[in-house]
C-alpha cells in the first residue's frame, strides 16, 4: 500500500476496529500486478483506493450513482487512472464468470435484509472469480443483546438490516473452497465520535480473549474459490 494513504481513507469509520481485517486481507492479495478486482457497495470508495494504491485495476460499484466526493478521493491519491466506476446490483453482478482476481466487500450484505438474498449475492461474487480467486470481507455480526436494543432505538436501518452471526452464517461461503476468517470488536461501535471508538476499540482489544465470538460485532474473512 503507499505509505501517504491513511487507514482513516480506506476504513472511514470505526477505523481501529474494522482495519483488523487488514492483516488477514493483505496475506491474499494477488501477488501479481495489476490484478484485476472487484470493490462492491463502495459508495464511499475507501477499498477501491486501497487496490488501487496497492497497484490493481478497480472495478469500483455501488447501487446507486457515486457522489462526487468519491473520485475526488481516488484523484487525491493519484490512483483514478486505475478505477473504473460502475453501478451494479449485488445479487446480479453484470459481469462475466471467472472474470476477476478478487472480490471485496465491508458492510454491505447486511442491507439486503434476508439471508436468501445474501447467499445470492455470495453466489454472484463466487461466480465472477477466477479458479483460485479470493473474496475479501468485513461485516457487521448481531453482537450481543445490549447492541440489538440500541439498534432498535437509535439506527434507522435496523429495521431492514440482517446482521449476520459467525457460527450459523458460515453456509453463505459454501460454494468457496476454503475460509479463514476472524472476529473482533465489542464496545467501540458505541462511541459517538471516531476519536470515541478509537478509544474503546483499544479496549475491545484487551477484552477480546473475554468475548465470545458469537457477541463481538465485525465478521471479516478471505474465502477463496476452488
Amino acid at each position: 500500500m503507499d505509505p501517504a494513504i491513511p487507514l482513516k481513507d480506506i476504513f472511514q469509520w470505526e477505523v481501529r476496529s474494522w482495519s483488523s481485517a487488514m492483516a488477514l486481507w493483505r496475506k491474499h492479495l494477488p501477488q501479481h500486478r495489476p490484478a484485476k478486482c472487484l470493490a462492491i457497495g463502495e459508495r464511499g470508495g475507501g477499498l477501491s483506493l486501497w487496490l488501487a494504491g496497492e497497484g490493481h485495476k478497480v472495478t469500483c460499484t455501488d447501487l446507486r450513482d457515486f457522489p462526487p466526493e468519491t473520485r475526488f478521493l481516488h484523484v487525491k491519491y493519484r490512483v483514478a487512472d486505475r478505477i473504473h466506476y460502475q453501478q451494479a446490483d449485488a445479487t446480479a453482478l453484470p459481469f462475466a464468470e471467472a472474470s476477476y482476481d478478487l472480490v471485496i466487500f465491508k458492510s454491505v450484505i447486511g442491507a439486503l435484509g434476508t439471508k436468501d438474498l445474501q447467499l445470492q449475492a455470495i453466489r454472484e461474487m463466487h461466480r465472477v472469480l477466477r479458479p483460485g480467486g479470493v473474496l475479501l470481507f468485513a461485516e457487521n455480526l448481531h453482537g450481543s443483546p445490549l447492541h440489538g436494543w440500541l439498534r432498535r432505538r437509535f439506527v434507522s436501518w435496523s429495521s431492514y438490516w440482517r446482521y449476520l452471526d459467525p457460527v450459523d452464517d458460515r453456509d453463505l461461503f459454501a460454494p468457496f473452497h476454503r475460509l479463514e476468517e476472524g472476529t473482533t470488536g465489542f464496545i467501540a461501535n458505541l462511541g459517538r465520535t471516531e476519536g470515541q471508538r478509537d478509544l474503546l476499540a483499544r479496549f475491545d482489544a484487551l477484552i477480546r480473549p473475554l468475548i465470545p465470538r458469537r457477541l463481538r460485532t465485525i465478521w471479516y474473512g478471505a474465502a477463496i474459490k476452488g
